[in-house]
């Protein structure tokens, strides 16, 4: 998809550019996809990183069908993806950066998840544009930051999309964070992106980044 003008986002291009992501990065989402699991008799088993091989039915040894997954997965976004706890930190540290950047959420949902995903941001205090994308972020991401002179930065977990965007967009910052404490030991890292799991330590590490 073709990036959106920053001027209509409501964005200035006279200050840094941060873009931050939502699932496992701003929310906890692997936890409020377990809790609507959980109401439906099934289990999330964070035994490896990834999405549908993690959910079984109770006592089996097989993951479920990974239709059955992606069906389940799709129900969540449509009307229940507005309950997630934040990343420990998160809003605050947004919060911080937003006095001297602008901010923009890009999250890969689907595009009926738009509504809810929005209201979630707002009930937390953030008023931050969100731009949903699907696939990788790099040709995007690329297409936002080119509108703009000042530094950028790019925060995801998952690092084909960190790849992906340093790929396209090789003057942006990037960073990844895992919010999930079960998830992080799982969660494969490159040395090409720095891994910070703290949010306040990675604020700081954004605020310096898009500083220099």
């Amino acid at each position: 998809m073709a990036a959106p003008a920053l001027e209509g986002l409501g964005l200035s291009r006279d200050r840094p550019l941060v873009l931050v992501d939502v699932d496992e990065v701003l929310g906890l989402f692997m936890q409020g996809f377990g809790d609507f699991l959980a109401n439906r008799g099934l289990e999330m088993r964070i035994d490896r990183f990834a999405l549908f091989q993690n959910i079984y039915r109770p006592g089996a040894a097989e993951h479920l069908d990974l239709i059955e997954g992606k069906k389940l997965f799709d129900e969540f976004f449509a009307g229940h993806c507005h309950n997630l706890e934040p990343a420990p930190g998160a809003i605050a540290a947004l919060n911080k950066l937003a006095r001297t950047a602008e901010i923009l959420i890009l999250s890969n949902a689907p595009a009926d998840a738009e509504r809810l995903r929005t209201d979630w941001l707002r009930k937390h205090g953030l008023e931050h544009p969100l731009v949903l994308n699907s696939g990788p972020k790099g040709p995007i991401a690329a297409g936002l930051v080119a509108q703009t002179v000042h530094p950028t930065a790019f925060v995801d977990d998952l690092l084909p999309n960190l790849d992906s965007v340093a790929e396209h967009a090789p003057d942006t910052a990037t960073f990844q964070h895992v919010a999930d404490l079960r998830l992080r030991p799982h969660a494969p890292r490159s040395e090409r992106h720095p891994r910070i799991d703290d949010w306040t330590e990675l604020g700081e590490a954004i605020e310096a980044a898009v500083r220099r």
